[in-house]
């Protein structure tokens, strides 16, 4: 799977969607007074501006290294998740102030048939385009698509909670009000789900077990006695990872045969893992202040 492409095609193929169910929403948002759809109909159209969002950060993330930035500029994906999250909280805020408003003012909707037909259509679409999404994400461990992918499946959450208040709006004057908190929560939700990853990874992550377990099993292929590895770190700069450990040798080796073994598992991880390592050799009796 072509990675730059795959994304690409996420991001248009969610413009497309979200500007179509944005003028189908807004306009039976008009239609009825709702609050609630029209407040569903631009979260959905902020989802087109997501998309445009990491459409241009595949862009910048893709270009090469150069000398001002030599691992890369895939930490671009990362930015513009932090930036999606950033518009997903301001559209939650607004939702949340406006139903308030109308919570106190006790205004009330009449939904039609139109109503229905416009958010069972979206409720679909949508669920649809977030898996697209999560797929997309996980085949290319790109943390913005995810993050679009998210996006979407807020809007088909916030579109059911609709569905559910057009069902039940005749019976509450209050239900379009409170359709609405309740999708300003979900925003919210979203919001910090997407930026805490984005964030962590921002940060630096602690390699898991199961990796480390991998890197083990891959340095026995070229060296089969005990290296004791330690004192792992992994950098992830989005289009490649950087990964740092310490091994111990024997004393009286040479330090040409020590560059030779952990040359050659810096090679052997490159080729089984796709993780540049860098390693650093230690005496077998050396101990560090935090072992």
């Amino acid at each position: 799977m072509d990675r730059e492409k795959s994304q690409v095609l996420e991001g248009i193929v969610s413009v497309v969607a979200n500007v179509v169910l944005f003028a189908g929403k807004f306009w039976a948002g008009l239609v009825t007074g709702s609050i609630a759809l029209i407040a569903d109909a631009w979260h959905t159209l902020s989802d087109s501006l997501s998309s445009v969002i990491v459409i241009i950060a595949v862009k910048l993330s893709n270009q090469k290294p150069d000398k001002k930035h030599p691992f890369g500029h895939g930490r671009w994906e990362q930015i513009a998740t932090l930036i999606i999250a950033f518009i997903l909280a301001i559209i939650a805020y607004e939702f949340f102030a406006n139903s308030i408003v109308r919570f106190n003012n006790r205004n009330a909707v009449e939904y039609g048939t139109l109503a229905l037909v416009v958010i069972i259509v979206s409720i679909v679409l949508k669920e649809a385009l977030a898996q697209y999404a999560f797929y997309i994400g996980k085949k290319t461990d790109n943390l913005s698509v995810k993050a679009d992918g998210w996006h979407h499946r807020t809007d088909a959450l916030s579109s059911v909670v609709v569905l559910v208040g057009i069902i039940f709006a005749k019976n509450f004057w209050w239900m379009d009000s409170v359709l609405g908190m309740i999708i300003a929560l979900i925003l919210f939700y979203a919001t910090f789900k997407i930026a805490k990853e984005a964030i962590t990874k921002m940060l630096g992550e602690k390699p898991d077990e199961n990796l480390i377990t991998k890197i083990s099993e891959v340095v026995k292929i070229v060296y089969d006695g005990d290296l004791n590895l330690h004192h792992f770190h992994i950098h992830n700069y989005v289009t490649h990872q950087e990964l740092t450990f310490h091994i111990k040798l024997e004393s009286n080796l040479t330090i040409e045969k020590g560059h030779t073994i952990a040359t050659d598992i810096e090679n052997i991880i490159y080729e089984q893992l796709g993780i540049i390592a860098t390693i650093h050799v230690e005496p077998l009796d050396f101990e560090h202040s935090t072992d």
